[in-house]
């Protein structure tokens, strides 16, 4: 006998199968054929199996199941240990990673390379007990660390593996990021154009962006679809200060008055990515009109290192010295810093993420975020909401910014997630077959076979080379349809951005960075659909 355990009422029912000429497949087809009664028999405690057969009977249950209902039916937690097997068969492989990435960084950016662990010069392990950090990547960091890399912790709570802990509070580290940003967007590029030169081809910041009119003032609007050649319109000919409203929430709903230079371009009002980011990050200029912080201390224009201490209780110091630390470290290394994701414990970690990334953007550390994105991977939480939860009740319109169009206006998560997947959010159908690393809830009703290590699972979860074998032997006669998982958007080119430029983000005013404090959330935000 093996380490593999499997429901009792299961593997009884399967050996009763097998009795007959038939192969695994085909007993598998004869043991779910009528699913009613065979979920009702299911249950009871588990009990030893050997792994030859767990194997057998988990690949069994994927042949049959992907031969004849589509390889979408057989799903994986990205963590799971078959989901490797699961995405090579073209099955549904379900992430719970933010989407902050690929909206920012593109579709196609795939994370750091274990060795860029080690290249790195200076780390930010970022989140709640930081979960990255536990992972196979950790002997890379502690490697790193014998080349002078730098480890700063943020987080609510202190860690041994930096050399430097910083303890917030939770849910504030999109106030923190916002004033390394503001340090950043001053010292390294009004004080001097440090990054001027990578920003101009690599990022999305030259770009023009229309202004239009909203409640009778400007408010950012789209793209305006080329850049222009330069990152601000600032002092050039032709060129007038124009005041814009942009969303806060520190306060509540309410806005912030910043001027950004503007011209006249095809009948339309512009400016920059760049100089719209400086008037939301609070960098004046002479000549600007609206609020603008006094200086690094000032408490009461968001987004300051002095603002955000009121929010994190991070000390206005701290903010500049890691904001310092990251722009020379980048500087001299050309972009070898890294930020380590964990866990936020905010309903709006979407924001923080984005709020974090711009940091990565500001300092051309392309590869400094130490997370795949997304890519053509199901994202668990819709998958769940469309699959194992009923209809929802919550109101998206209540978290539209105050100059918002009302595009949300009476709508449940649920429909905007359901439009989302009509335009082409990867999603997948219902499983049949679901693989977890951990007992995850609430489960789709119909899952003939549920493999992971809790209790409540059918089987756990043999060995995946065993399970390969036996599904690359099981396969031979059983070819059919094989299902597809939506690919999703293609990758638009390998600038970074810091404006996720869709209808949906500039209703809930979070297409630039901004910060939301902890507070009601949604299970489904519809900022999380965009891609």
């Amino acid at each position: 006998m093996g380490g593999s355990q499997v429901n009792q009422a299961l593997v009884r029912l399967y050996f009763e199968a097998r009795e007959g000429p038939g192969d695994p497949v085909t007993a598998w087809a004869e043991l779910t054929a009528n699913s009613e009664v065979y979920r009702r028999a299911r249950g009871g405690r588990r009990v030893p199996l050997d792994d030859g057969t767990a194997a057998e009977l988990a690949a069994a249950a994927i042949v049959h199941t992907a031969s004849e209902h589509g390889a979408d039916q057989v799903a994986a937690l990205a963590t799971a240990p078959l989901a490797g097997l699961v995405a090579g068969l073209g099955g549904a492989v379900l992430t719970e990673q933010s989407s902050a990435p690929a909206q920012m960084l593109g579709p196609a950016f795939g994370g750091p390379r274990p060795e860029d662990w080690a290249r790195a010069s200076y780390v930010l392990l970022w989140g709640e007990n930081n979960r990255t950090v536990r992972s196979p990547g950790t002997p890379w960091v502690i490697a790193g660390r014998y080349k002078g890399q730098k480890v700063v912790a943020i987080g609510p709570h202190p860690t041994r593996l930096s050399d430097e802990t910083v303890v917030m509070r939770p849910g504030a580290d999109g106030a923190l990021a916002m004033a390394v940003g503001h340090v950043l967007l001053k010292e390294f590029y009004l004080d001097r154009p440090a990054f001027a030169a990578q920003a101009l081809t690599d990022t999305d910041l030259p770009f023009l962006v229309r202004l239009r009119e909203r409640g009778g003032a400007l408010v950012p609007g789209g793209l305006h679809g080329r850049s222009a050649g330069r990152l601000s319109l600032y002092g050039e000919d032709g060129v007038n200060a124009a005041e814009v409203l942009l969303p806060r929430f520190d306060a509540g709903p309410d806005v912030l008055r910043r001027g950004v230079p503007a011209a006249s371009d095809d009948g339309h009002l512009v400016t920059t990515v760049f100089d719209l980011l400086l008037a939301v990050y609070g960098v004046a200029r002479p000549g600007m009109p609206g609020r603008w912080p006094s200086g690094y201390d000032d408490r009461d224009e968001p987004y300051t290192p002095g603002w955000q201490e009121a929010c994190t209780g991070v000390a206005a110091s701290r903010a500049l010295k890691i904001a310092r630390e990251l722009g020379v470290t980048a500087e001299k290394t050309g972009g070898r810093c890294m930020v380590v994701p964990g866990r936020l414990e905010t309903p709006h970690a979407d924001t923080a993420y984005r709020a974090m990334l711009a940091l990565l953007v500001l300092t051309g550390c392309r590869d400094g975020w130490a997370q795949a994105a997304g890519g053509t991977d199901i994202p668990l939480v819709p998958y769940l909401c469309l699959h194992a939860c009923g209809e929802d009740r919550a109101d998206v319109g209540a978290l539209s910014w105050v100059l918002g169009d009302g595009l949300f206006e009476r709508r449940t998560a649920r429909s905007m997630l359901l439009e989302a997947v009509g335009d082409g959010l990867p999603m997948a159908p219902p499983p049949r077959v679901l693989c977890l690393p951990r007992w995850i809830y609430p489960l789709p009703p119909e899952v003939d076979l549920l493999i992971g290590p809790d209790d409540r699972c059918d089987l756990a979860p043999p060995d995946p080379g065993l399970v390969a074998d036996a599904v690359a032997k099981l396969s031979a006669g059983h070819a059919g349809h094989t299902g597809r998982v939506c690919p999703g958007p293609q990758p638009d080119g390998r600038r970074m951005r810091t404006l996720v430029d869709h209808a949906w983000m500039h209703e809930y005013g979070e297409a630039l960075p901004v910060y939301r404090p902890p507070g009601t959330g949604l299970p489904v935000k519809p900022t999380h659909l965009v891609l």
